[in-house]
């Protein structure tokens, strides 16, 4: 996409009134000072330890930055705006929320947590004569979710939790609070102007999924039950804002203004579509009726899609590689579920992969450890359990990567390996520029005005007290040398 083009989009969808605004200044000392406010609190009445209280508390004072990506396979190029919320001063206490959280979603019978779940309750499923498969997809879920509502149902949720004081100390009210918070000051730089959001939850924000689950589960139970007996699915599965329904082939457009009809604050709107020649793409599966009313699934990709994955000469560590054929080879095994398939998607995998340099040792190799797998897991963990002291993520550089990479074993430490330069962090900045000055998550080297040396931490809280500590220290000393000077200059004189 072009900039302009990417620009003018964003543009456009930042003008609307109801969700954004500008703001004249930045925020982020105001807010601040109210969340620590917050947490100090919750650290006096010892419902938060001194540890948790570090942790949360926002030493790095980034400003949100809003990008977009372009939905590509729908029509006009659409983006999905996503808030990079990295070193935000609420990242972390988001975190800690969705942490919290996240044990409230996918409790009903209605969640679909993967593909591989979905395949296997499709196993058992049959379409009647007069049914077909159906699927709703939610329009803008992030921006379009309502906060004061779902803070609502939340609090029901978590008042009803027995488990909640497993987790935190925090009470309900406790975690209402700081979720209203995280929820209610989502803003963001874009092209030198700081917007508020203030409708919706940002995509991006650590605890917005669970707050976007929580309240599609509190709608859909809410449409399923007060839906009217000719246009009820029968079935209804969903994955956070796309359902798949089985349905009476002449109720969809009921069961569709009835759904549009649920949501109080009428924020939630639906869009939908039909199988076409007895198929139905959900997730990365197609869903194929047979003739006898049950179905099987095969691998389902988008008109879009080109067949391109990493290339077999582009530097990166092996296993990054063998983790593609590994991926696909995987999702075929769980999702496909005829034989003959099967074998006709593994002979797809092999052609795609092989136009892009893949050996046919590679093939071999992740079968091999595919037929293993469950032996590797159990002598893995152990591994782990026994000599893992930590996890080093470093840069891959062909050749001293895996030099490095076997000293880190000796010693019990895993590795990760990161490619360092990629033609996207060449080609493509979305992003506002962040001055070098307000850099967060490195080493700063700050020369000591009192001294010869200079002095090395963290940045953040604890690297300004120390640093100011030792200024003190030099402070004293410089006085007392300058003191000593004129004591005895003045012994000199007289």
């Amino acid at each position: 996409m072009d900039t302009e083009e990417y620009e003018q989009k964003l543009n456009n969808m930042l003008s609307d009134e109801k969700t954004y605004e500008v703001l004249t200044k930045d925020p982020t000392a105001k807010y601040k000072r109210e969340l620590v406010s917050i947490l100090t609190r919750f650290k006096t009445e010892n419902k938060i330890t001194r540890a948790q209280y570090d942790y949360l508390y926002p030493t790095a004072e980034n400003v949100p930055r809003i990008y977009a990506t372009p939905k590509i396979h729908k029509e006009g190029n659409k983006v999905r705006p996503i808030v990079d919320y990295t070193g935000s001063i609420a990242y972390q206490t988001s975190r800690a929320l969705a942490d919290i959280l996240a044990p409230l979603v996918g409790t009903t019978e209605h969640h679909v947590l993967n593909s591989k779940n979905l395949a296997e309750d499709m196993a058992e499923v049959f379409i009647e004569e007069g049914e077909i498969f159906n699927s709703h997809d939610v329009v803008s879920l992030f921006t379009n979710t309502p906060i004061t509502e779902s803070l609502e149902v939340i609090k029901n949720r978590l008042q009803q939790d027995t488990t909640l004081k497993d987790r935190t100390l925090l009470s309900v009210d406790d975690v209402i609070e700081l979720l209203r918070f995280v929820l209610t000051t989502t803003y963001f730089l874009f092209r030198g102007k700081i917007f508020k959001q203030r409708f919706g939850a940002a995509m991006g924000s650590p605890v917005s999924p669970v707050v976007a689950n929580l309240y599609m589960e509190f709608l859909e139970e809410k449409a399923i039950a007060s839906a009217p007996l000719e246009c009820k699915p029968r079935m209804w599965k969903r994955y956070v804002d796309d359902v798949l329904e089985i349905v009476k082939s002449d109720q969809v457009d009921n069961l569709t203004d009835h759904l549009n009809s649920t949501d109080p604050t009428d924020s939630i709107k639906f869009t939908y579509e039909k199988e076409h020649d007895g198929k139905i793409p959900f997730l990365d599966t197609l869903i194929v009726r047979k003739s006898d009313g049950s179905v099987k699934l095969l691998i389902y990709r988008k008109a879009s899609h080109t067949d391109q994955y990493l290339n077999f000469e582009s530097h990166h560590p092996v296993h990054h590689k063998l983790g593609v054929v590994r991926t696909l080879m995987d999702r075929m095994n769980n999702l496909v579920s005829d034989e003959d398939d099967k074998q006709q998607e593994e002979e797809k995998i092999k052609k795609a992969l092989s136009l892009c340099g893949y050996p046919n040792w590679s093939f071999k190799k992740v079968k091999q450890q595919i037929a293993n797998k469950e032996t590797m897991k159990t002598s893995k963990k152990s591994e782990n359990s026994e000599k893992s002291k930590g996890l080093v993520v470093i840069p891959y550089v062909s050749g001293l990567s895996e030099k490095a990479n076997r000293i880190f074993q000796k010693h019990g430490i895993a590795t990760a390996m990161r490619p360092n330069s990629t033609l996207r962090k060449m080609l493509v900045h979305p992003k506002d520029k962040r001055d070098p000055d307000s850099t967060t998550d490195c080493v700063y080297e700050i020369p000591c005005s009192n001294c010869n040396q200079s002095y090395v931490g963290e940045t953040g809280r604890r690297f300004s007290t120390r640093l100011s500590e030792h200024m003190k220290e030099t402070d004293k000393v410089t006085g007392l040398k300058k003191n000593y000077t004129r004591q005895t200059r003045k012994q000199s004189e007289s």
